[in-house]
């Protein structure tokens, strides 16, 4: 086999796979996964299908991982195995649409695309190492394909991938990360915060260390379904023992190799007697994988969760207390005779084996604060592993698309005010003793340079269909790292206040649906978003376009504010404009932007005063 495939373990890993490397001339790659499953909100066969596609890594939008071509392959290699469990082979008819299959994807990579034949690259997982066939799987391969590199992950390389490639989806994470397929799960630990002041030259460290600790478990859903299904049942109770066993096991391993995990663990537990902390503390956990992400589209449709505005992109977070209820959902999965979104119906035969695993995890990690539902999977990861640590750890808002293709001739150039310019004029009018850092706020979420980028344009178009197009924009803009649910929902709603928020009925519910989203992450959010929003549309009154140098901004406009925090917050805020700015602008009206806040945040206080600068 080692003539045919590339075995990829930890320890080859840099050998084997090439990393980027930014003065090519092309940076397109194409990666087919051949043990992966589809996102959440597709209705396709769920478990192991093959996934094939083209992600532009050009600087400098390179940790975007921008796919610009996608597609899948319903071909199940788990369920095409066939004999006794140690005994298992591909059947001939899948050998032939595989290799037919990947000879396609690379014409249409190479051919249609221009991808460089060596960065055209072909992953399996567990279907692919426990057959006993694999050989001949390999060989129809390359004879339909020659040159065509095929990679055989190691169980601790699709950790490391899956667990990255879920990571990729986000500015920072800590937390323990899990990816169910169809024939196996992994678990790990990772934490970005770590990885960033632990930086190796050899550009694996932290990642590495953290798949090393981790387990994959050969209980996927799809085999694990089978078990389910078999009559016996000792033979079922042996398995599910084996399952929880295994699952016990991997946890405290990481608790042994991650100190902060053990700790964290210790303090959580001390005391609780449910299977979900009380106190908001407990452990944070990402899910990704076919069978989770059927998990997620149960729990949206069983408790209504508000990521149905945005349905097609990012991630979304539930409490543990609500992750817990399996039965719930089960009930749900039987009793239910319509559609279910994002649940085809293999997804919702596999249903038992999921929530198998669920009630494993939950009586090994028990309490769990949070669980968030991911969008990445071994093609993230494997792209991501392929750059250099500080691409990986820098914030994939910083090179968004979003700001540098939405600004106009107003937008600042060489000589004019920075973004952090103006972020810093916006964050004045935050009272000092706030940290701002933590506040469900596009500041806090790290958008602050998406936000800047979008409140002088358009300045043609009327502000209601501003307001509207802010809200739209949000939910179907191109899918990016670090825009989850709750960011696109934060984002949108404060733009959406710097236009006035006047909106149509039809536009007021999506409006409506993006707060409660935000209130249930924070109940404070939709008070920020409504604050940032007014300040901005204050700002952009007195400076019709973007400021031309950082002094325009000081010299014309300055916030000061200060809070009293009771049951409610109170904030005085200062505007002090000067003459030029404030030439032909109705004060009152300004002061009047800012009753809207009052008139939606009932007990929430804003005082404005205006003076003139000197």
């Amino acid at each position: 086999m080692d003539d045919l495939a590339a075995i990829v373990t930890l320890e080859n890993l840099e050998e084997k796979m090439p990393r980027w490397n930014p003065a090519s001339s092309n940076h397109l790659y194409a990666l087919v996964d051949m043990g992966r499953t589809t996102p959440l909100v597709t209705d396709t066969p769920p478990s192991n299908g093959i996934r094939f596609s083209i992600s532009d890594l050009s600087p400098p939008r390179t940790r975007l991982l921008r796919c610009i071509y996608r597609e899948r392959a319903a071909i199940s290699l788990f369920d095409a195995l066939s004999g006794s469990p140690l005994l298992q082979d591909f059947p001939d008819e899948t050998i032939t649409l595989v290799s037919q299959t990947l000879a396609r994807f690379r014409a249409i990579a190479v051919d249609d695309y221009g991808v460089p034949p060596a960065q055209v690259r072909v992953f399996a997982t567990e279907a692919m190492r426990r057959a006993r066939n694999a050989t001949v799987m390999l060989e129809a391969i390359r004879a339909a394909s020659p040159g065509l590199s095929v990679y055989i992950l190691a169980p601790q390389v699709e950790t490391l991938f899956g667990s990255v490639g879920a990571r990729s989806g986000f500015v920072d994470v800590k937390g323990l990360f899990l990816d169910l397929g169809g024939g196996s799960v992994q678990m790990t630990y990772l934490d970005t915060y770590d990885s960033k002041s632990s930086i190796q030259e050899d550009g694996v460290g932290p990642e590495v260390a953290a798949a090393l600790a981790g387990q994959s478990l050969p209980f996927g859903a799809a085999r694990l379904i089978k078990v389910l299904d078999n009559h016996d049942v000792h033979a079922r109770a042996f398995e599910i023992s084996r399952l929880r066993t295994g699952m016990s096991d991997a946890f405290q391993r990481l608790c042994a190799r991650f100190p902060s995990l053990a700790a964290n663990v210790a303090e959580t537990r001390q005391g609780q007697t449910y299977e979900t902390a009380k106190d908001g503390s407990g452990i944070d956990i990402y899910l990704c994988g076919g069978g989770f992400r059927g998990y997620g589209s149960m729990l949206m449709h069983t408790h209504s969760i508000q990521p149905y505005p945005i349905p097609s992109v990012g991630s979304f977070t539930v409490s543990g207390e609500v992750f817990a209820k399996t039965k719930e959902m089960l009930n749900v999965n039987k009793s239910f005779a319509g559609k279910i979104f994002g649940m085809s119906k293999r997804r919702r035969a596999q249903f038992p084996a999921v929530v198998e695993v669920v009630d494993a995890l939950i009586a090994s990690v028990a309490p769990i604060r949070s669980v968030t539902f991911c969008s990445g999977g071994n093609r993230e990861g494997a792209l991501m592993m392929s750059l250099p640590p500080e691409i990986r750890v820098s914030s994939p808002l910083t090179c968004s698309h979003n700001v540098r293709e939405s600004r106009t001739p107003s937008a600042p150039g060489r000589n004019s005010a920075s973004i952090q310019d103006v972020l810093d004029t916006l964050q004045s009018a935050f009272p000092p003793d706030l940290d701002l850092a933590a506040t469900t706020t596009v500041f806090g979420l790290q958008l602050g340079a998406l936000y800047a980028g979008q409140i002088w344009t358009q300045l043609g178009a009327d502000a209601d269909a501003n307001a509207a197009a802010a809200l739209h924009n949000a939910v179907s803009s191109p899918d990016q790292p670090g825009l989850t649910h709750l960011a696109r929902a934060v984002l949108g709603v404060t733009l959406c206040a710097r236009w006035g928020a006047s909106l149509a009925p039809i536009d007021e519910q999506l409006h409506q649906n993006l707060r409660a989203l935000m209130d249930a992450a924070d109940p404070d959010a939709t008070f920020w978003a409504d604050y940032i929003g007014v300040v901005t549309a204050t700002t952009t009154r007195l400076l019709r376009t973007w400021p031309q140098t950082s002094s325009v901004l000081k010299d014309n406009v300055r916030f000061r504010s200060a809070a009293e925090h009771g049951k409610k917050m109170r904030i005085q805020l200062d505007i002090s404009v000067s003459e030029d700015a404030a030439r032909g602008v109705d004060l009152d009206n300004l002061l009047d932007l800012f009753k809207t806040v009052k008139q939606k945040h009932n007990g929430r206080k804003v005082t404005v005063t205006i003076n003139r600068l000197p």
